[in-house]
């Protein structure tokens, strides 16, 4: 097989891992490229002793860390301010301050076993990400290329340059970190019935019954819709929204696509006119815990997010 091919292979498993580190799909993209790159130019150090899929992974990390700088940090709008009210002024903030979402087929290798497979959906969640986002880009290596790829100390510290000592005194900070943290929901993988609760969530929404919609929300549920700082909690505030200022997206369609390991969906409104096109208004990822829903993220940048996401930019009605 041509070495490009077995270099293209691993894609998938880069792009999660850099995702990771980042918090940003569109940057992903960009490390992994130059990971490919990178490795191209360096196949002849390439020494079998390792896989070809770790080697990768040490380049990435690397390009990874390159990147980013002590203080890089991407954001949730709960992490930016007070919870808000209906009636607060809709404030924006450029791309590159929040998290992003990203495919599952994009960031999750389909040539792993099932198991590992859970594990790296579950490290995609927006909530685990996010609690990344607050380890030093050290630290953030560390914890990934052990707790999630499973490699020794030995191993990261290799691939590092640094001591097994370094390794496992950064390891410890990061789990401290990480604990306070609430990361159930992150880590927990998605029940029967608690897909029969994303099923109701897409017929009560659809209907736009935010009485039933609401009932299936955690009484604590969030409702974010990045690049805007808003963010609200709360059925009466959400009930508020999507009867108020929210109310353009009765007759939306739902559009399942799986992101961050989550239930994700394309949401498109209706067009202006009676029957035009259904149009592009957010990628709507779900957050579970238990039998309730606890967050509504929805990322309006559907111009970039669409596309990436293999979705139309326009529904027939």
């Amino acid at each position: 097989m041509d070495t490009a091919l077995h270099l293209e292979e691993h894609r998938a498993a880069l792009t999660g891992h850099c995702y990771r580190m980042l918090g940003s799909a569109a940057e992903a993209d960009d490390a992994v490229q130059e990971t490919m790159v990178r490795a191209w130019r360096n196949l002849d150090r390439f020494e079998q002793r390792a896989s070809l899929r770790t080697w990768l992974y040490r380049i990435a990390t690397r390009v990874c860390l390159d990147a980013l700088s002590e203080n890089s940090r991407r954001m949730r709008p709960m992490e930016t301010g007070p919870v808000g009210t209906v009636n607060d002024t809709l404030t924006t903030r450029p791309g590159s301050y929040w998290i992003e979402p990203i495919p599952d087929a994009l960031a999750v290798p389909s040539d792993v076993d099932p198991a590992e497979r859970l594990m790296l959906r579950q490290s995609i969640r927006l909530a685990f990400v996010a609690a990344l986002q607050h380890l030093p880009p050290k630290q953030r290596a560390v914890l990934l290329l052990t707790e999630v790829l499973g490699w020794s100390a030995a191993e990261v510290a290799e691939s590092l340059d640094t001591s097994v000592a370094s390794v496992n005194s950064a390891l410890q900070r990061a789990r401290a970190t990480l604990a306070t943290h609430d990361l159930t929901q992150a880590r927990a993988p998605l029940s029967d019935a608690q897909s029969t609760l994303v099923d109701q969530y897409v017929e009560a929404f659809e209907r736009y019954d935010v009485t039933a919609l609401t009932q299936l929300l955690h009484q604590d549920a969030t409702l974010s819709m990045p690049p805007y700082s808003l963010w609200l909690r709360g059925h009466e505030a959400i009930s508020a929204w999507l009867l108020g200022r929210g109310s353009g997206c009765r007759g939306s369609r739902l559009v399942p696509v799986p992101a961050c390991g989550s239930p994700a969906f394309g949401q498109y409104r209706p067009g202006s006119e009676p029957g035009q096109p259904h149009q592009p208004w957010a990628l709507l990822v779900l957050e579970l815990s238990g039998d309730r829903i606890t967050a509504m993220n929805s990322f309006l940048d559907t111009a970039a997010l669409f596309p990436r996401f293999g979705l139309p930019m326009q529904l027939a009605p």
